[in-house]
């Protein structure tokens, strides 16, 4: 539990489902909180349970021969997607890296072109992968989240949030 400048009591459930976090408002109560947790137990673990079902809790205890099957998997397949959509994008990717990440699908590094793909990506349907791979391609475009970036996803990728949606 942490206490923050916040509204209300919150409770968010680990991708993986290994835990619940809870932010409070410093004026409640200990008491009042665990209360609250209390009266949400059925609510948690139910979305633990679910959460523990998702290729994300997998992937929290993979081995290294799975995560380098991963990796082989991915690798084997950004390549062409990035061949196919740099010239319907009008971009250029530069080096292409592979990194079991816990936390992002992807990262691009505008300055340099290098496009980093999350290899837990090969636990999802080939959609999923392709939709990282525009979506980080559309960064060497546009640097950050904003409308513009929104508009060309929407421009490029049409059913991009359907896909986005799979990896959440």
């Amino acid at each position: 539990m942490v206490r923050k400048r916040v509204k209300n009591v919150n409770l968010r459930i680990a991708r993986d489902g290994s835990h619940v976090d809870v932010s409070a408002p410093s004026w409640v109560s200990d008491s009042e909180v665990e209360a609250f947790i209390r009266s949400k137990s059925a609510w948690i673990a139910s979305r633990m349970a679910q959460a523990a079902q998702t290729p994300m809790a997998c992937a929290a205890q993979a081995t290294s021969e799975e995560v380098a099957a991963w990796r082989e998997a991915v690798s084997a397949c950004v390549p062409a997607f990035v061949a196919a959509w740099e010239p319907i994008m009008g971009v250029k990717a530069g080096k292409l890296a592979y990194r079991n990440m816990t936390s992002r699908w992807g990262s691009c590094q505008p300055a340099t072109g290098r496009i980093c793909i999350n290899v837990r990506l090969a636990l999802y349907p080939p959609e999923c992968l392709e939709y990282v791979v525009v979506h980080e391609l559309c960064h060497l475009l546009e640097r950050g989240h904003g409308p513009r970036f929104h508009q060309l996803m929407d421009a490029f990728m049409p059913d991009w949030k359907q896909r986005r949606a799979k990896l959440r």
